[in-house]
């Protein structure tokens, strides 16, 4: 879906808005448009001095809600948390494989740093896989230097990766969102744990609820 086009009097409106230091969550509640779009027009936008305070007290205002937040939502998974057990850890893995696993084959891809951790563990101490059945390969893009992607998945898988470990390099440049480019995990001989992941996720399916005790 492309941009939304916008009238050159919202653009004018999210302007002067800007100027007058309003922040961006309030012109786009203020003009009902999307942040995004709030965020394209005000980039390179100066806030008149006489409105810079204003500005500056809101994204302080803002700052300190989202702390709170944050310090309730924390609160909140200390509240539902307390140990992770085998069980849960392997619910967790099979959903993780769910989401982002291949279907014909055990292979789990992802640029999460902690995700690909949470998912070494959950093969290791939640399945019993050892490491040396465990196989890492990686995918960059050009601009990605090799030994970095190299060192820093060997130190989030704990699994040692040199100049034998297979790179898939991709035409472009991606380093600002993927700084280490995407981890891929493969289990040898997964066939089975590939099935039981796959049971486990039907299973937990067809224990759900009816919709209708849901409403």
């Amino acid at each position: 879906m492309g941009k939304q086009p916008i009238s050159n009097e919202i653009k004018s409106q999210i302007v002067e808005k800007r100027q007058l230091g309003f922040s961006v969550p309030e012109i786009h509640r203020a003009l009902n448009i999307s942040k995004s779009t709030v965020l394209r027009y005000v980039e390179g936008i100066e806030i008149l001095p006489e409105f810079k305070q204003r500005w500056l007290d809101r994204r302080n205002a803002s700052k300190i809600i989202s702390e709170k937040a944050w310090e309730k939502a924390y609160k909140a998974s200390e509240d539902l948390v307390d140990v992770v057990s085998a069980k849960e850890l392997k619910l967790i893995t099979a959903a993780l494989y769910w989401a982002e696993g291949a279907k014909r084959e055990f292979s789990f891809i992802n640029s999460d740093a902690e995700m690909v951790k949470f998912f070494i563990q959950g093969l290791t101490k939640g399945y019993g896989i050892p490491l040396s059945s465990i196989n890492v390969s990686l995918r960059i893009f050009e601009d990605i230097p090799k030994d970095q992607a190299l060192w820093f998945w060997s130190q989030v898988t704990g699994i040692r990766l040199d100049s034998n470990t297979y790179i898939d390099v991709r035409a472009g440049s991606k380093s600002g969102k993927l700084p280490y480019g995407m981890c891929r995990i493969k289990v040898k001989k997964g066939g089975l744990l590939l099935k039981t992941i796959f049971a486990i996720n039907k299973r937990v399916i067809s224990l759900l609820p009816p919709r209708s005790s849901m409403d």
